[in-house]
């Protein structure tokens, strides 16, 4: 378990991490998100004790990490993918971890089998390609079997079967009962990885609920229509106070439930082929919720 304190990070007059304070709970994948800038890899260097904070505190299972003398068997992370010294070989850099924190030497084979690197084991890294890289990172912080694993933009240059892998090895992890803290901009695989959020913009702290929870808040329900006359019930609709965009024989539609937009086309006689409740975005609540917190905002297209 992590547990954030009101953390405090400042650097001169710039505030990286303002009164900070959620819980990472075991059992469950909790994704961490927030626009470019917001804080996230100041907070994870903050849990490790990589960096003191101003004030506030940090701890994993109730104690501060650096007082923590197994490391990777109590924390696994992966912050920093190039990281590594590229004349080692594989092998080669998790038996330094491996004696560096007394964890058996079995457990190198071990973890590069499960990352997928078995037949590189032997290969310098610096001849690795990005996804090999974020491969090998990933099994050094599952080195030690540790209860507490965070992870920073692990799915930067993995393959579709990578991603499956990453997806996969998460949730299982979570199962067997360990905290799970991801760090990623990549909405779509939050949304079908994490259980929980949190979500900070600014330094500050948006949103630490459900996944679930933070998408519905996030943004208005709205109902699919297909249908072979879309102009003609998308008028029909406005009128009745709704919102309608219009993209061919589909109508999204804000403003009313699906069943008075069928009600209103039963009793104008307009066939219908597809009426649904549109499923809410963690993408769009996420644009929705941080839109103030943008550091760098992109102009517009012309």
């Amino acid at each position: 378990m992590i547990e954030v304190n009101e953390l405090t990070k400042r650097y001169g007059g710039t505030t990286a991490v303002q009164e900070l304070t959620f819980s990472v709970l075991p059992g469950r994948v909790t994704g961490f998100l927030g626009p470019n800038g917001a804080g996230k890899s100041t907070t994870l260097r903050l849990v490790l004790g990589l960096q003191e904070p101003t004030s506030g505190s940090v701890t994993v299972d109730g104690r501060p990490f650096r007082a923590r003398r197994r490391g990777l068997r109590d924390v696994g992370a992966l912050l920093d993918a190039h990281d590594v010294h590229g004349g080692r070989s594989a092998h080669a850099h998790l038996s330094a971890l491996a004696r560096s924190n007394r964890i058996p030497r079995r457990r190198v084979a071990e973890v590069l089998g499960q990352a997928g690197l078995a037949d590189a084991a032997g290969r310098r890294i610096g001849g690795f390609s990005l996804g090999m890289k974020q491969r090998l990172g990933i099994a050094a912080a599952l080195l030690g079997d540790p209860p507490v694993l965070l992870f920073d933009e692990p799915l930067n240059g993995l393959d579709p079967e990578g991603v499956k892998w990453v997806r996969e090895l998460f949730r299982r992890l979570a199962a067997e009962g360990r905290t799970v803290f991801v760090s990623s901009h990549l909405m779509s695989e939050m949304q079908h990885t994490a259980d929980q959020l949190v979500v900070i913009g600014r330094g500050e702290l948006i949103a630490a609920e459900s996944l679930a929870e933070f998408a519905a808040r996030g943004t208005r329900p709205a109902v699919t229509v297909g249908t072979p006359s879309a102009p003609a019930l998308a008028d029909l609709l406005t009128a009745e106070g709704a919102t309608v965009h219009v993209e061919g024989d589909l109508l999204t539609v804000t403003g009313l439930s699906a069943a008075r937009v069928g009600d209103i086309a039963q009793r104008h006689r307009v066939p219908l082929h597809h009426l649904g409740a549109k499923s809410a975005s963690l993408e769009e609540a996420f644009m929705e919720l941080t839109a103030d917190s943008v550091q760098y905002p992109a102009g517009e297209v012309r």
